[in-house]
């Protein structure tokens, strides 16, 4: 009887007799320890996954049939003070991300090799491309040069770094067979290929002996890199047989490869989600391996852009076209956020199984982690806004405007995330003035005058072009109606994440010198700064609670409910929180900053991971909602009510401050920009009705119900008056 020996895991199959050399490219396809290889790799960052689900998703990576995981590593996590390291043991708020040693150690352990791309510099659609926001601190920091005040930083954390990448790499018996130098280097606005030299010279100094590549647009040519020094590969979306030619050409007789592939896209606030359909990706996914070479999508998984992490686009200096990525960093890759298989897992799994000759054991498909829909969470207490200015971790008196870079605050690194509020007490502000703060704004601002919230919040992306928000510049506002003596005035800024690619030199966040704050003529130089980072410390110490009884105020708030979990029963599961019926702020999870919601969209949801849930009781935190989350929170059981002295709107105390404005004598295009309804228009003649869609003369103004709609995005309630008499000085 014939016995078929069992299929060779990769390990077996490119280590037996031992480990003579790493990956080669000096012919026109990769060896590794002088065997043939096409890598099939994908990127997974393990710094937006939870630690507990490595390993599941680096299973799910082996289980397509990719042999390789590539990971970026950043910067900002791992010295997120200067001079203070985090590789897992830190004591940082993101430690539990941060062992990159137990990731790759994973990886080798569910048989797959590893590429790492250490930076500095590493885009990632992540908070200042993955540089410590403390390096903006010193005037002059020319970040990605070879300028001697960056490198004298990218040399001692290479120093902390790579001795602990140095003995993972494949020729030492660990899982790494390449690295990659710098980023995308050929599209920075400030070439220095000094600096590429370098970052060569440092890496091999601290031991590390593994192929060193660039990755790069096949347009960029060789400007972002030294060939001489360094392996070419390519960056694109789509004609791979166009970038391939151009490698070839400028690199021939070496293996070709795509660093990335993009699988997908990611997602900015305000826009709609991206996708890349299945048909499309199928053909682009098989050219690649007809052509044939090499490939890591980016991304195989994205993940989550935790708390404030996420980065942005910007196309210019001064803010104007700002784009912030979204909480979700699901590119709509392979493997989804929450760790779930897709139509292009599948597509993955069949064109390698099709395409690779060399034939190792490929595991069964793990199953996918439990998931379940918990109860509503129902608000309970709340922190006002004086409670949370009371209880500020720090405070900066008398203070010039300065941005929260250069705050005295963290063991002199500043404040990198989050809120900075500044404050001027006993104004005396006349009616009807107007506060301007010139410039652009970094990111958004909310005004808020006595405790209450005057400025607009964001409730539809056309409110990105007004007061409060980065588009409009020299915005201003009005502040009151009324003289205010001894008032308390309020800016608080919040930073939407530094940009993560172009020219990342000016990515100051609050007030910068770009901006002055005038009221009226009169500029106000003088202030008390607070900054808010929403550490995880600061937020479990948090004292002052108050039940939840309805009379909340409607200025900026922290609102607090309980997720209970039957101490006895199961282990949590993953879920997702709903944040649908609120505007924007913060969800934060037993003191771990999920992310950011935004009406706006695309995005409506939050991933919650089970392992960031406990048995027992969870507090799940909305931090700073506004007007209409004020009033319909917990949810909708009365109207407007006259049984008391006072007006209540769903069991709340409110005045109304209300204003006349007509849809019919305003353009519709202009209902959101600027109410009586009019018999008259809305039936023109005696049995013939219009509402918009009637087709008389003046149906372009008729469509009350669309003009309600869009003071309800606009963030107003409304008082309708139908007559059938209206007066209103109207035929």
């Amino acid at each position: 009887m014939a016995v078929s020996a069992a299929l060779p895991t990769l390990y077996e199959y490119y280590t037996a007799g031992g480990i003579t050399s790493g990956l080669s490219v000096d012919q026109p396809h990769f060896t590794l320890n002088d065997k043939n290889i096409t890598l099939y790799s994908g990127a997974m960052h393990y710094f937006r996954i939870p630690r507990q689900y490595w390993r599941d998703r680096l299973k799910k990576l082996r289980a397509a049939g990719l042999n390789t995981v590539e990971t970026y590593v950043p910067w900002n996590l791992h010295e997120p003070e200067n001079g203070v390291f985090d590789f897992g043991d830190g004591g940082s708020d993101m430690q539990q991300f941060l062992d990159v040693q137990e990731y790759l150690r994973i990886a080798q352990e569910e048989d797959l090799f590893a590429i790492v791309r250490p930076g500095p510099y590493i885009c990632a659609e992540w908070e200042w491309g993955g540089l410590p926001s403390w390096l903006l601190k010193e005037d002059g920091m020319k970040v990605r040069t070879s300028e001697s005040k960056y490198m004298n930083y990218v040399k001692r954390y290479f120093s902390m770094l790579l001795p602990l990448l140095a003995v993972l790499q494949f020729t030492s018996g660990g899982p790494i067979i390449a690295f990659q130098v710098e980023n995308e280097y050929g599209s920075s606005p400030q070439k220095d290929l000094d600096y590429i030299q370098q970052l060569h010279q440092t890496m091999r100094e601290y031991g590390i002996k593994e192929l060193l590549v660039t990755s790069d647009g096949a347009s960029s040519g060789t400007s972002g890199t030294l060939p001489e020094l360094l392996f070419q590969t390519v960056n694109f979306g789509s004609d791979p047989n166009y970038a391939f030619d151009l490698l070839k050409d400028m690199q021939p007789n070496k293996p070709i490869m795509a660093m990335e592939y993009w699988t997908g896209w990611f997602d900015h606030w305000s826009e709609t989600h991206h996708t890349v359909s299945n048909d499309t990706f199928h053909g682009i996914y098989e050219a690649i391996l007809k052509y044939p070479a090499s490939v890591n999508m980016y991304m195989f998984h994205g993940g989550t852009n935790w708390g404030f992490l996420n980065g942005a686009n910007i196309g210019s200096g001064d803010n104007s076209n700002y784009q912030p990525t979204t909480t979700s960093y699901d590119y709509d890759a392979p493997l989804s956020e929450a760790g779930d298989y897709t139509d292009k897992y599948y597509i993955v799994r069949d064109l390698i199984k099709q395409y690779n000759t060399i034939e190792t054991l490929t595991p069964d498909l793990p199953l996918l982690v439990e998931r379940k829909a918990y109860p509503s969470v129902t608000i309970d207490s709340q922190l006002n806004f004086n409670v949370i200015m009371g209880q500020a971790p720090n405070v900066i008196p008398d203070s010039s405007p300065l941005p929260m870079e250069k705050l005295p605050i963290n063991n002199g690194s500043g404040q990198s995330y989050g809120y900075i509020v500044y404050q001027k007490d006993n104004l005396n502000i006349a009616a009807n003035s107007v506060l301007t703060i010139t410039g652009h704004i970094r990111d958004t601002v909310m005004v808020v005058i006595n405790g209450v919230l005057i400025s607009k919040p964001l409730a539809s992306s056309d409110d990105l072009n007004d007061f409060g928000y980065w588009r409009l510049e020299n915005s201003n506002i009005t502040l009151t109606s009324t003289d205010l003596v001894n008032a308390t005035l309020d800016l608080i800024f919040e930073n939407w994440g530094r940009g993560n690619f172009g020219n990342l030199y000016y990515q100051y966040k609050g007030l910068t010198e770009d901006n002055q704050v005038y009221l009226n003529d009169e500029e106000l130089l003088s202030w008390t700064i607070y900054p808010f980072d929403f550490k995880k410390a600061w937020m479990t110490s948090l004292v002052g609670w108050t039940p939840f009884d309805g009379d909340l105020k409607t200025g900026p708030a922290i609102y607090r409910g309980t997720l209970s979990i039957d101490p006895s029963g199961a282990d949590p599961t993953d879920t997702f929180i709903n944040m649908q019926e609120w505007t924007k702020g913060l969800v934060i999870v037993n003191g771990f900053i999920l992310g950011r919601y935004a009406s706006i969209g695309p995005q409506q949801t939050l991933y919650l991971p089970g392992a960031f849930l406990q048995k027992g009781d969870n507090d799940i935190i909305i931090a700073l909602p506004t007007l209409y989350e004020h009033y319909t929170v917990g949810g909708i059981t009365s109207g407007l009510s006259v049984d008391q002295p006072q007006f209540t709107l769903n069991d709340k105390n409110i005045t109304l401050y209300s204003g006349a404005m007509h849809y019919f004598r305003i353009l519709r295009q202009y209902w959101r920009d600027q109410t009586y309804v009019p018999w008259n228009f809305h039936e023109p003649e005696n049995g013939v009705f219009d509402f918009g869609d009637g087709g008389s003369n003046k149906q372009q103004f008729l469509d009350v119900q669309e003009y309600l709609r869009i003071a309800q995005e606009e963030d107003s309630l409304g008082i309708v008056r139908p007559g059938p008499y209206i007066c209103a000085e109207w035929e």
